[in-house]
């Protein structure tokens, strides 16, 4: 009676020190599964590095600001000294009514295995300004010979060819850069010959405008009224800004959106001296949506790694006590290198055939290999099946959670509480067993 007391001692101290190995193994094995997870962030950064310089050398996201009629002020004053100081500042006078079409025509450009969407963009800006008949509001003398029409670009490289610039049907050329740059800091200008004669009529305006640029295409409606059109191809678009389009029609061919927008909408006047508006919080428009994006996954999917490892361990370690089999230490390690190993082959793969195939393929893989390890160990078919089914529930269960945005944290807790029930109750069996025993 008291040998077998004492051979339960020690079995149980035994199986408290194994478990202890196998746990810290299990915790050491989080420095290669971090280390795969500097890696993908790496990959992740050389992509984006790599887009940006795509976008450089063809033109970056843009964003069409304008027209804007900017005519100088000068106030006077006495100076502390009694010397007359002239102050210069700008009045800017958004348009009456302003519509614009655009068309934008994409294209998917690659640098080795990295790739990022751009486009070339046909626009028609139309409209009219109406000329308040009198601006008592604002102090000083206001210089109309000296007026310019601006148009804000997000990116002058992306301009191609001449610009086009009618205003009351005559043709003006245009100067590059901007005359004030308060609302915009890059663009172009048209100088306007206008005088205080001017004030009170109505001056229409045309504009023909080919930009190329990448993943972006934005405009900030600064008319009274304002109408925009944009059309493509591209059939994955992602509309941004403050105000989603009324009408949009999305297919296998493309998209079209259409906004229409009054003053009402906005939070600035019809005109105002210097920089008192900010009109950038109205920016609105589309970006060229690249649907997969796999290094984020695959950084998903590396979070749940340690919950394969301590898993599959447990698994084992169940049949090594239930079974009878003798699993050596070492190869417990083998088979959690295994394991990590997969999010690497995962992130290998997906720069390359996509995230959804690559990861079917990096689990094939992995399935395979532990389980003609396992039955190498286990000697036992039945066992096998039962480590194989393990980890295919696994991989489906993790693929089910990448998918999932919303109900991911939910999902992802509940599997949770169901593997911790189910171990929970095979512990009890192996105690009752060992009361048992």
């Amino acid at each position: 009676m008291e040998n077998k007391q004492e051979e339960k001692v020690q079995w149980t101290g035994m199986l408290t020190v194994k478990m202890g190995i196998i746990t810290a193994m299990a915790l050491l094995l989080l420095i290669p599964l971090g280390m795969i997870k500097g890696i993908i962030g790496e990959r992740e950064q050389t992509a984006n590095a790599t887009e940006s310089d795509i976008s450089a050398q063809w033109g970056g996201a843009q964003t069409l600001v304008g027209p804007v009629l900017n005519v100088p002020v000068e106030t006077a004053r006495i100076g502390t000294n009694g010397e007359l100081l002239v102050q210069k500042s700008w009045l800017y006078l958004m348009p009456m009514n302003f519509t614009m079409t655009t068309h934008l025509l994409p294209e998917v450009r690659y640098r080795g295995i990295y790739k990022t969407a751009v486009y070339n963009s046909e626009s028609l800006l139309a409209g009219d300004f109406v000329i308040p008949e009198k601006l008592d509001d604002v102090d000083g003398t206001i210089d109309w010979e000296k007026a310019y029409l601006t148009f804000g670009i997000g990116d002058n490289r992306g301009i191609r060819g001449d610009v086009g610039v009618l205003w009351n049907g005559v043709r003006l050329g245009t100067q590059s850069g901007m005359v004030c740059k308060d609302i915009c800091k890059t663009g172009f200008s048209v100088k306007l010959n206008l005088t205080e004669a001017d004030m009170g009529k109505t001056f229409a305006f045309e504009v023909k405008l080919d930009l190329s640029g990448s993943k972006s295409f934005s405009v900030l409606p600064l008319g009274q009224n304002t109408s925009i059109k944009i059309d493509s191809p591209w059939n994955d678009p992602s509309f941004v800004g403050t105000l989603l389009p009324q009408k949009r029609a999305i297919d296998e061919k493309g998209f079209q959106a259409e906004w229409t927008l009054t003053h009402l909408n906005r939070n600035f006047p019809q005109y105002w001296v210097d920089g008192q508006f900010d009109v950038w919080e109205h920016q609105l428009g589309v970006d060229l949506f690249l649907p997969v994006n796999h290094y984020q996954k695959a950084y998903r999917s590396a979070k749940y790694g340690i919950l394969f490892v301590a898993l599959t361990m447990l698994v084992f370690l169940f049949m090594e006590l239930t079974k009878g089999k003798k699993i050596h230490l070492f190869q417990y390690l083998l088979v959690g290198l295994a394991l990590v190993l997969f999010f690497s082959v995962l992130t290998a793969l997906s720069e390359h055939v996509g995230f959804n195939m690559a990861y079917w393929i990096a689990a094939a893989v992995i399935v395979s290999l532990v389980g003609f390890y396992s039955h190498g160990i286990l000697k036992d078919k039945v066992l096998t099946r039962w480590v194989v089914l393990l980890l295919v529930i696994l991989y489906c269960f993790l693929f089910v959670l990448l998918q999932l945005n919303d109900f991911a944290f939910l999902a992802g807790n509940i599997g949770l509480v169901v593997v911790l029930g189910i171990i929970m109750k095979a512990s009890l069996k192996l105690a009752n067993r060992e009361v048992e025993a």
